[in-house]
């Protein structure tokens, strides 16, 4: 039976080798004997190989199969979901989701604001991926929840120095969890 450990090395191998087709076929294979506790997981990081191995089908596939399971993840399948469905132009449907998510905000995990911020980045709406990274460290702050703390500041203060804001509380926030750090 597959483990994390077997997923772990395949994508170290693909980063390695940059044969990420490679890689999502031996995931995959290995995905069909994980326990059940492990499945949703397992079509997560499938589909995270199709992503870079630029097939993002297969990539939707396997993020609607971890949808669908149910079971836990390290990041909310639908931001994936959306990321490929972007790449596949189905715009429309992955602003549906988006906007599932966003009606959920207040209790939305950090993780998922940052990987919701990161995505709107990439799409080019930077006020949008400013409102979710701010809901995050709002989330962090509110929880003292600092293993995404750090990661949504950075991200939160890039975003806003694209947009051309001034410096505000939390990206002092970041400037003093720096100097501590």
């Amino acid at each position: 039976m597959a483990d994390v450990g077997d997923f772990d090395e395949i994508e170290f191998e693909a980063a390695r080798t940059g044969n990420h087709v490679r890689a999502a076929v031996r995931m995959s294979e290995l995905a069909r004997g994980v326990e059940p506790g492990m499945r949703a997981e397992s079509h997560l990081r499938v589909g995270e190989q199709w992503m870079m191995a630029d097939e993002p089908q297969q990539a939707a596939d396997e993020f609607t199969a971890a949808i669908e399971d149910g079971g836990s993840t390290f990041g909310n399948p639908s931001v994936y979901l959306a990321r490929a469905l972007f790449a596949l132009g189905r715009d429309q449907e992955a602003e549906q989701l988006l906007a599932v998510l966003a009606a959920k905000r207040e209790s939305t995990t950090p993780r998922t604001c940052d990987l919701v911020a990161e995505l709107l980045t990439e799409q080019g709406d930077l006020r949008r991926a400013l409102e979710w990274a701010t809901a995050g460290v709002e989330h962090c702050v509110a929880r003292a929840d600092d293993n995404e703390l750090q990661l949504l500041l950075r991200l939160r203060y890039r975003i806003r120095v694209d947009l051309g804001l001034d410096e505000d509380d939390y990206d002092r926030m970041l400037d003093a969890t720096h100097r501590q750090g």
